[in-house]
Parts: C-alpha cells; structure tokens; sequence
C-alpha cells in the first residue's frame, strides 16, 4: 500500500478513537500507554525497527502525538468558547502586561488545576499575544 493510502486508514481509525473526547481524557494515566500504541502503528505505517525514534516520524506523516493533540484540542475548545471565560482586564482595571490574557482563578483542588478550565486558561495564556 501506499503511504497516503496507510495515513488515511490511520485517520480514520487510529485519530478518530483518539481524538474522541480527549479534552476530557487526555489527562489520565492511561496516555503513556495509548502515546506506546500510536508510536507502534506509526513505525508500521513507516515501516521502521522498533526503537527508531518517533519523533521524525510523526513529523513526515504530519500526525500530532497524542499529548500534542490534547493541546491542540483545549486551546480549540478555549477559543472557541472564549465568551465563557473573563479577561484580566474584566477583573481589574490596573493596565499590565498580561492584561488581555485570561483570568486564572484561585484554585486549591489538583482536579480542579488538570481540569479542561484550569488548564485550558493556562495553556492559552502561554501563547504570544500575536496570536
């Protein structure tokens, strides 16, 4: 088969099942495991030795790792819901350099910080403002 032949068949059934729900999942202990079984198909489609690095070849194929893809997909979902979320700027009226990053409320709770929200709001304030 062809390479584009194996990176469609790799979308339709490898991405869809990872990409379901991640936002919600792709915090859990179980990402090493699923990150080994992406790893594995990619050196089958690309047809290389078990302990050649991944990492070019998730690049050649231009397929995300999943921790890449759990990113990608929260700051989607931040963006895309942004309405739901205060500005600094909302909070208080002082004219600072993070001004028009997203407010990040106190938070004592661990599962509250590797919440989709908490982490979503942190991950998108690393992002330059050009963006």
């Amino acid at each position: 088969m062809s390479l584009d032949v194996l990176r469609c068949t790799y979308f339709l059934y490898v991405h869809s099942i990872i990409s379901y729900g991640i936002i919600f999942w792709g915090n859990s202990s179980h990402n090493e495991e699923i990150l080994k079984i992406q790893k594995r198909i990619i050196r089958i489609i690309m047809n290389s030795s078990k302990n050649a690095s991944c990492w070019q070849l998730f690049k050649n194929l231009n397929i995300l790792p999943i921790h890449s893809q759990y990113i990608s997909s929260i700051l989607l979902f931040v963006t895309k819901n942004k309405d739901q979320f205060l500005s600094n700027s909302q909070v208080h009226i002082i004219n600072t350099r993070q001004t028009y990053d997203l407010y990040v409320p106190t938070a004592n709770l661990t599962t509250y910080k590797m919440g989709v929200y908490y982490l979503g709001i942190k991950i998108y304030n690393h992002l330059p403002t050009a963006l």
